[in-house]
């Protein structure tokens, strides 16, 4: 399948390990020109040497906290000064802290607000003029099934990546008239950093171990185990191709059947 990729810029924020990373590897795969960012130089410098050994492409790196106003637009100026637009943004972020509401402070709630909120809403309304002007153009946004199906102890992030389906659906509204499409993957349970992070945070709880409690998380999903990020890039991918240009406003979830709602 010709995705109509071939040369478009993506820029695909937190990139440099888990989802983010199959992300831009997918994006790579299908000849986009790829910038990648996280916080931590040397795993940028590991994500961008892999984009070149699988790709032979020089991947743009830049280190950014996506806490930090300054870094957002530092970066989002080297992927212009190099590559001219955006094309392709893939908004993700790491989960912010655990924690029940009686357990987090106001500091909490403003890290987590400036990490999964404020940081799509920053990155998108750099990206945008470019687009308009191009009259083409991608935001995708990496949030969770916690959109459709809070989960327990995650309220930072029950709360903002809800936020950001908010978000996607109104401006997907406005700016749909410039052929740009605004949408977000909602992963399900996925091997990642994050995920055992949580395994290992509920094994101390529980008093057993973490390799148990992945297991018992494969259990809780109906095709009876976890995902890989690739799967997770595979929808991004598919977002992002010129098939998709009629769908917005979407939230697509990859869980294998974990939610229960029926929309």
């Amino acid at each position: 399948m010709d995705t109509g990729l071939k040369g478009k810029t993506a820029l695909i924020t937190a990139s440099s390990m888990g989802i983010g990373k199959a992300v831009s590897e997918v994006l790579a795969g299908e000849g986009c020109q790829v910038a990648i960012c996280s916080r931590t130089k040397n795993d940028l410098l590991a994500a961008a040497k892999d984009l070149k050994n699988k790709f032979g492409i020089d991947a743009l790196w830049s280190v950014c906290d996506l806490n930090k106003s300054k870094d957002i637009e530092t970066t989002f100026k080297a992927v212009t000064d190099q590559f001219g637009h955006v094309d392709i943004l893939v908004n993700n972020c790491g989960g912010p802290v655990s924690g029940l509401f009686t357990s987090l402070d106001e500091a909490n709630w403003d890290h987590a607000y400036e990490q999964v909120l404020l940081s799509v809403v920053r990155f998108s309304r750099l990206a945008l003029p470019g687009m308009i002007l191009h009259g083409w153009g991608r935001i995708i946004n990496i949030t969770s099934i916690s959109v459709k199906q809070p989960i327990d102890n995650l309220i930072l992030s029950n709360s903002f990546r809800a936020g950001v389906t908010g978000f996607a659906k109104t401006l997907s509204n406005e700016v749909g008239k410039y052929n740009i499409t605004v949408n977000n993957v909602a992963p399900g349970l996925t091997l990642t950093n994050r995920l055992y992070e949580l395994a290992v945070l509920e094994a101390k709880e529980k008093g057993t171990s973490h390799e148990e409690i992945l297991v018992d998380m494969a259990k809780r999903v109906p095709m009876n185990r976890l995902a890989g990020p690739e799967e997770v890039a595979a929808a991004v991918l598919f977002l992002a191709s010129k098939q998709a240009g009629y769908i917005t406003g979407n939230t697509i979830q990859v869980d294998g059947g974990y939610t229960k709602g029926i929309f």
